[in-house]
């Protein structure tokens, strides 16, 4: 008897007819709940993926995909059969009301984009901006991220980031942007393309100055490159090479810390701009701690600027 017993527990999960189904596809379908979920796939290499991302991708009842031809692909090394909906910056606005019609009448949809983290850089956070605010189920499925793992392979400090996505395609625009960010006090992420990538670190290297900077490329494919260098060695040697191929992560290290005491300054200066304008305050208190004017003069008019909407 205690033999046929264990017989009996080891037969479970087999149908009558003693064949193994090792997974059950309707019981694992019915559980998935209705909702929109918003999958990390692959930045490069296929094997790059989470089970619970396979598991989403056979579960649900279709996939909205920035590029259906890129999506199929991976699908099918994974042997996946969806219905796919092709969502990006083209059709998007026809197609969001459909697929948030859909979402509303209980169906469970897979966001992808064509690689990695959906959001970054990728026009699926209007879909999900809607479907929040029409108080629908939104699930996040983590995984691959481009910027994330560029930076992990930089060498720069990643105790604090910003990820700034592409910058303008025109030298003037670009520097204007670079000159926003030149204050920040984090590592600068942004995406690049090859072709655009010899001048755009020109432009940073005049803008951010000798700071420490990385370009990854075709990470976690077979040819993944991270060159590491200042931006005037880095400016310098992609000026002498052809355009590379893949896809593109730039990263910029922070400006150096000059050991000023912000918090103190903004204090002081917030006094100061109490009963004197920008410059002379700026003059008074770039004596007193010993820091350039044209730094406070910049900060004291950003203080002034906070000052006067909070009055309006």
């Amino acid at each position: 008897m205690k033999r046929q017993k264990q017989t009996s527990a080891s037969s479970k999960g087999r149908t009558s007819g003693g064949e193994t189904n090792p997974r059950p596809e309707k019981s694992q379908n019915s559980e998935l709940p209705s909702g929109l979920y918003v999958v990390a796939t692959p930045i490069g290499n296929a094997r790059d993926i989470t089970l619970r991302a396979l598991d989403v991708l056979q579960a649900c009842d279709g996939i909205a995909a920035e590029d259906t031809r890129v999506t199929a692909k991976l699908l099918a090394i994974h042997n996946i059969r969806k219905p796919l909906t092709a969502y990006n910056d083209h059709n998007g606005a026809r197609e969001r009301p459909r697929l948030i019609g859909q979402l509303q009448g209980g169906a469970r949809i897979a966001l992808v984009s064509d690689a990695g983290t959906p959001l970054v850089s990728d026009p699926g956070y209007k879909l999900v901006s809607e479907a929040l605010l029409l108080g629908l189920a939104v699930h996040a499925i983590p995984g691959p991220s481009a910027p994330l793992t560029a930076l992990t392979l930089s060498g720069l400090p990643s105790d604090r980031f910003l990820f700034a996505g592409f910058a303008p395609s025109k030298s003037g625009e670009r520097r204007t942007m670079f000159g926003e960010l030149k204050d920040v006090r984090a590592t600068l992420i942004f995406f690049e393309s090859p072709q655009r990538l010899k001048e755009s670190l020109a432009d940073m290297a005049a803008v951010f100055g000798k700071r420490k900077a990385a370009v990854a490329r075709e990470l976690t494919k077979h040819f993944e490159e991270v060159r590491r260098d200042d931006l005037d060695g880095l400016a310098a040697h992609y000026a002498l090479v052809d355009a590379p191929k893949g896809e593109i992560t730039v990263l910029v290290g922070p400006g150096h810390d000059d050991g000023t005491d912000w918090a103190r300054a903004d204090t002081l200066l917030k006094d100061a701009l109490a009963f004197m304008p920008v410059r002379a305050a700026s003059d008074l208190l770039s004596r007193a701690l010993e820091v350039p004017r044209h730094s406070l003069y910049e900060r004291a008019l950003e203080l002034k600027k906070a000052d006067d909407s909070a009055n309006e």
